[in-house]
């Protein structure tokens, strides 16, 4: 067995005679690289994925952009090549999150293009502690405006994978999110959530949360700049994030947390055919800008 690390962050890597450990180190170290078991399409990746658990087969309610390649198997995150995804959990502003992560190189791009990982339980502890104070304290509010069909982000529709209002509604009530229609055909959602989380295994606290990636600061200037202009108040933006009693998150906060998310990163240079599992609650995982055709696949369990 081979380790990456970097900061506080390790990637155990195995290869096919070696994947007996996987569970454990995956709670050990929260992200494990297969690398040479012979994965060539999204229908072997899915079947590996199964062996650790049944996969999900629906991404209802995740807010970012993402194509179905089949039944249990999506893109990464369709966004610009050329921009960064920071660092975060996979749908901790959900009622429901996936426990663990499957990332899949279909195709590695000409330069770039890592899929980043960040120790939570680092994170945390390198956190300020009146920073981390503010978000145990008051927890984090994310706010959603989605449209019908016509403006920025995903609509109702595509982000709740039905054009049933009651549905809708009946998805929502369940999960404690708080909503309301618009006279323009647009749902407003806003969702209290805890922004550290205890795992469940090892015990420990982690940071679990989006906050800094759903506030308008986390966009590029030229972005954040078109949107502020369009909006009348941060309310209308698409996304946005709040303390949990709403009152507004300190910019120099969260420059602070992306700060202690980076130190932490570790990375690798994808080849074709890798998987990394990752532990959602024990690592964040973003991605770097890259250069060339780039195919990164992502199933959940």
């Amino acid at each position: 067995m081979d380790k990456i690390t970097s900061g506080a962050t390790t990637i155990a890597v195995l290869d096919d005679a070696a994947r007996g450990p996987a569970d454990e180190l995956l709670v050990q170290h929260g992200a494990v690289l297969f690398r040479g078991l012979g994965i060539a399409s999204p229908a072997d990746f899915h079947r590996f994925v199964s062996t650790f658990g049944e996969p999900f087969t629906s991404y209802r309610h995740g807010n970012t952009p993402r194509v179905a390649v089949q039944t249990g198997v999506w893109t990464s995150t369709e966004y610009p090549a050329e921009y960064e995804i920071s660092l975060h959990n996979e749908l901790s502003y959900a009622h429901r999150w996936p426990s663990r992560l499957f990332f899949y190189c279909d195709q590695a791009p000409e330069t770039g293009g890592a899929t980043p990982v960040s120790d939570s339980r680092a994170v945390l502890a390198g956190i300020a502690p009146e920073v981390r104070e503010r978000f145990a304290t008051r927890g984090v509010a994310y706010l959603q405006n989605l449209h019908g069909g016509f403006g920025f982000g995903k609509s109702w529709q595509d982000t709740y994978e039905t054009a049933d209002r009651a549905e809708v509604e009946k998805t929502l009530a369940e999960t404690g999110a708080e909503f309301h229609w618009t006279d323009d055909e647009e749902l407003r959602v806003r969702q209290v959530r805890p922004a550290i989380r205890r795992h469940p295994v090892t015990g420990e606290e982690v940071w679990f949360n989006q906050a800094e990636q759903w506030h308008v600061s986390n966009l590029p200037d030229d972005e954040a700049e078109a949107l502020l202009e369009m909006a009348e108040t941060d309310e209308d933006l698409p996304l946005q994030a709040t303390y949990g009693d709403g009152s507004p998150l300190d910019v120099v906060d969260l420059r602070h947390i992306r700060d202690v998310t980076k130190r932490n990163e570790c990375s690798f240079p994808w080849q074709e055919g890798d998987v990394m599992m990752i532990d959602n609650l024990l690592v964040m995982h973003g991605r770097h800008a890259y250069t060339g055709p780039r195919r990164i696949l992502v199933a959940m369990i």
